[in-house]
């Protein structure tokens, strides 16, 4: 999994509420079990029409914002069914972080698990930073994750709060397979020991 430390980059403005998995990665798209590919068909209902061509006005066809880093969105991002191929998504299109006042919980969990942040801020934030994502490619957030704080273009700056283990396990790149790895040491050691004493197992 790639680290997240400090992520400079366009921020897109989506405001409607409860965005669902299934309109973040439809369900005819989870076919796969590959994390890659899944971006060319993110938001796909809401970016295509039913033959193929991009719908202009979806945010993400917008030249502006194709390529958009962090997402700014309305309340319950991610609600819907619990399909990891909804980070996936995400991520494979560039998506690194995702702002808003609240989440799903299973989503909000794959997110740290795929390598994406997701945001909490309070509403009046979120809506500081949708206005400045509105302003387009020329308008640039950072999101530290080390400091913990998204700053807007202005150089208006937000605090965070984020659970100590996930944000280390962010900032190391560390999934879970990952986090096993780094036991693989102890686990050699303890295999050996237990062949020693119980050869027949």
């Amino acid at each position: 999994m790639t680290p997240f430390t400090t992520l400079t980059g366009i921020a897109a403005p989506m405001p409607l509420v409860n965005i669902d998995t299934d309109m973040i990665i439809p369900k005819q798209f989870l076919k796969t079990i590959k994390r890659s590919g899944l971006g060319r068909n993110l938001f796909d209902e809401m970016r295509f029409t039913p033959d193929g061509a991009e719908i202009a006005e979806f945010v993400l066809n917008q030249p502006a914002y194709r390529k958009a880093g962090i997402l700014v969105a309305g309340d319950n991002f991610g609600c819907g069914s619990s399909r990891e191929h909804a980070p996936w998504a995400l991520l494979d299109f560039g998506i690194r972080a995702v702002i808003s006042t609240s989440f799903a919980d299973i989503f909000y969990n794959n997110c740290f698990k795929n390598g994406i942040l997701p945001i909490v801020l309070p509403a009046d934030q979120v809506e500081v930073l949708m206005e400045d994502a509105r302003k387009g490619a020329n308008a640039r957030m950072t999101v530290d994750l080390g400091a913990q704080t998204v700053t807007a273009s202005d150089g208006r700056s937000f605090s965070f709060e984020v659970d100590p283990f996930r944000k280390h396990c962010l900032m190391n790149g560390l999934d879970d397979i990952g986090l096993s790895l780094e036991k693989v040491a102890s686990i050699d050691a303890y295999e050996k020991r237990t062949s020693a004493l119980r050869p027949w197992v």
